[in-house]
């Protein structure tokens, strides 16, 4: 641990040092107090930032310890220190163009360019100098505002889904999704009641919950049983795990401990009122027809998540049914499995990625750099007759915001292709 830190301490300093060039760069004119107040506060607020990382790896793990201010103060920090290394990237662009003078001179016979200063106007290095300051800020003021604002502000996305084989009686069913609440990151239970009254406004015919209703511990979700008990359709509240259910990202006392948290958090879901599918299926029946739904533990394509999902398990003993519905968390699992191997499964409905919790949604435009990790990573899509959608999340984790992916709560309603 101590290793570490050392390494983040120095890291961080050199940051700090390199973008502290630009500061002094545009407070050249000011007066000596101005100038001094300025250094003050720059140095004063990096230094509380170390000694904050240096207590919370001491202190963090104390029970009188509040995760919340933790949280909230060590993400407050990681913004400053991102802001600051974006903007330092316009400040190297006046290093390199100082090295390039530097080199001109050394074989001009020691004679160095002017770096563009004109008479009454702003020098080159004062001009990138305030580049960088405005540069840093942009990221700065997104992500304050995307943990203030964005993060909380639930958007529901409608979709209209054509399935083939859809029995009459199922046309138009409306179902709800909703994904990836992770119940540790919240502070308060708020904005989940929030999200009850929403889902509840639309009348849903059922409610799928496509798993991570924590961050590591059963304990997270305790204070929310009474909001998220609220939850009800008339074919009922169906549910999944995601990968961080599993406590795989904490360390525990035992193996015994850990699989005592998962067994709680199985029986939280149910204290909640929602069926749980661990490689099983259920059967819908609606207006006298019927279809297949079929939940799945995570498995992910990905070494590092878990892969104890079972389709052939969850299929195993089901009738003959015109359609198939899936939760599997992981979107991986679709282009894995789904479509090589599982034919009649004809619509996915997943979460995990988040959006990135960062990206541009734009009428006609979608970009985030979950893409590049995920095939499917927000929304709908297809591949001949089978569907998958995945759900942005209703929460977040690590970085307690959004910029640009707001959380959201699907609406889909199935019809007849």
């Amino acid at each position: 641990m101590l290793i570490r830190f050392i390494i983040l301490f120095a890291v961080l300093l050199l940051i700090d040092i390199y973008f502290f060039q630009a500061v002094k760069t545009i407070s050249s004119g000011w007066t000596d107090v101005r100038r001094m107040w300025t250094f003050r506060i720059y140095w004063g607020f990096s230094a509380f930032s170390l000694l904050f990382g240096l207590f919370s790896m001491l202190t963090y793990q104390n029970p009188w310890f509040n995760k919340y201010i933790y949280l909230y103060v060590f993400c407050f920090i990681f913004i400053v220190v991102i802001s600051k290394l974006i903007g330092s990237l316009f400040l190297m662009v006046d290093d390199l163009q100082r090295l390039v003078r530097w080199v001109i001179g050394f074989f001009n016979q020691g004679v160095i360019p002017a770096d563009g200063a004109k008479s009454g106007g702003i020098s080159r290095a004062k001009f990138l100098s305030y580049t960088a300051l405005t540069v840093a800020a942009l990221p700065f003021t997104s992500m304050i505002y995307g943990m203030i604002k964005t993060a909380f502000d639930f958007t529901i996305r409608r979709n209209k889904i054509p399935i083939a084989n859809l029995p009459a009686g199922f046309e138009g069913l409306k179902i709800v999704q909703i994904s990836d609440i992770h119940s540790g990151s919240f502070a308060s239970d708020e904005p989940f009641k929030r999200a009850v009254e929403m889902i509840m406004s639309e009348k849903p015919d059922v409610i799928f919950f496509t798993g991570d209703l924590v961050n590591d511990k059963s304990a997270e979700a305790e204070r929310h049983i009474e909001t998220w008990k609220k939850l009800s359709a008339p074919l009922g509240v169906y549910s999944i795990l995601g990968n961080h259910d599993y406590g795989d990202y904490v360390e525990w006392d035992s193996r015994e401990a850990k699989a005592a948290n998962l067994q709680r958090l199985k029986e939280i879901h149910k204290e909640m009122g929602w069926d749980m599918l661990n490689n099983e299926h259920r059967i819908l029946e609606r207006n006298g027809d019927q279809i297949g739904l079929l939940g799945v533990e995570n498995w992910g394509e990905a070494l590092r998540f878990p892969r104890k999902g079972d389709i052939v398990k969850a299929k195993a003993g089901m009738p003959e049914v015109p359609v198939k519905i899936l939760l599997s968390h992981d979107p991986s699992h679709w282009h894995a499995q789904v479509l090589k191997s599982h034919s009649d499964i004809d619509l996915t409905l997943s979460g995990h990625t988040h959006g990135f919790q960062f990206g541009i949604e734009i009428p006609g435009f979608k970009w985030s750099p979950s893409q590049y990790v995920y095939k499917q990573w927000a929304g709908l899509y297809s591949e001949g007759k089978q569907h998958i959608y995945v759900n942005r999340g209703l929460g977040f984790l690590g970085y307690l915001g959004r910029v640009g992916i707001k959380p959201e709560i699907t609406i889909i309603e199935l019809s007849k292709a």
